[in-house]
């Protein structure tokens, strides 16, 4: 008698395609709130389609893209099981270091890991980033979903996305506009944003071991909470402070923190200085130092310490610009000027104290 063999598959090797396809179906109602006009064709195809033609009005227009992820933050999210917050962090890595350059946002796709499919889950996620392609004025043209077992646990998953947005040449933002005495505005952060959180890791979960789901006194919620905190999306602000007032430069405040970022944008031949003492940082910050012992420095070069978007202006918009902020409900305020370079090694430094 012949013993009769099983072949392999993909689904033995822990790939689930209807799973795969019963997540497209569940995203695909979120995908449809972020479809603008230029949009063509749905969800499922191979390519996502916009219709350039659209760009016919801009005499000279520059195509701005940008591609990020939101880095460990996606493990307080797995810990916590919260799926549908992470991808509003996402799009504002993405579309907010576009309209730096005063680029408008166009569409964006995103790509999400996971070490199994969980339909439900990964709908959540995709949930998560149409509701941020709303508040950025993007549409979401497609993503892909990619199951890796054995490379990553059944709950592990990591999210990317890539954008796209255009401006007119004549009115690109950035160094070469900005002059001395040039103000410095700062758009408050809403917590840590999406960047050091292998630091805030390490300190308040692997050192001071406290619990996601503790309540913390300085915070007024549970730890978990304040950690997936969105991030704040400020393309809509800063595309709308541009049309309001005269804006030479924005600083996306992420990685590396405040004083490397604004460098960023600084002229070789001036400096940024920021005086701390403008603004008090939010208890999450005091929070991270204070339990990890973290110097200053270090704080800050990790970091956005309260400050998620700035803004370079000349003296005689700073009115207009702050009014038009509070108009749409961003907190800011004068946090420094720029000045010549003179003897200064770095595009921009912090002074002072912040504000108790």
């Amino acid at each position: 008698m012949t013993e009769k063999t099983t072949g392999a598959s993909y689904a033995a090797a822990g790939v689930d395609i209807e799973a795969g396809d019963r997540a497209v179906e569940l995203m695909k109602e979120w995908v449809k709130k972020t479809q603008r006009p230029e949009v063509l064709g749905g969800l499922g195809g191979f390519a996502g389609l916009f219709d350039a033609s659209a760009l016919k009005r801009y005499e000279r227009p520059l195509l701005a893209s940008a591609t990020d992820g939101v880095g460990t933050k996606v493990d307080i999210a797995r810990r916590l099981g919260v799926y549908d917050t992470i991808g509003h962090d996402l799009v504002a890595m993405v579309m907010d270091d576009i309209v730096v350059c005063g680029a408008e946002p166009l569409f964006m796709t995103d790509y999400i890991c996971v070490g199994k499919v969980h339909p439900e889950r990964v709908a959540a996620i995709v949930k998560g980033i149409a509701e941020g392609c709303v508040l950025a004025g993007c549409a979401l043209v497609g993503g892909e979903t990619a199951e890796h077992p054995g490379l990553l646990g059944p709950d592990d998953f990591d999210v990317a996305g890539a954008g796209t947005g255009v401006v007119e040449y004549n009115r690109l933002l950035g160094a070469d506009r900005i002059r001395t005495g040039d103000a410095v505005i700062a758009m408050a952060s809403s917590g840590l944003h999406s960047n050091g959180y292998s630091l805030v890791r390490h300190v308040l979960l692997d050192r001071a071991g406290m619990p996601l789901e503790g309540h913390v006194e300085e915070l007024g919620r549970t730890l978990g909470e304040e950690l997936l905190e969105p991030t704040k999306i400020y393309s809509l602000d800063c595309l709308a402070l541009t049309r309001t007032a005269e804006v030479h430069a924005y600083s996306h405040i992420t990685g590396g923190g405040l004083a490397a970022n604004l460098a960023r944008v600084i002229p070789d031949h001036l400096h940024a200085t920021v005086d701390r003492a403008t603004w008090a940082p939010g208890a999450i910050f005091d929070l991270v130092g204070k339990a990890g012992q973290v110097e200053r420095l270090e704080l800050e070069k990790t970091l956005n310490m309260g400050v998620g978007m700035m803004a370079v202006v000349p003296q005689e918009s700073v009115d207009v610009a702050l009014t038009a902020l509070a108009d749409r409900g961003v907190d800011a305020w004068v946090a420094g000027e720029i000045l010549d370079r003179g003897d200064h090694t770095e595009g921009a430094t912090l002074t002072g104290s912040y504000a108790s």
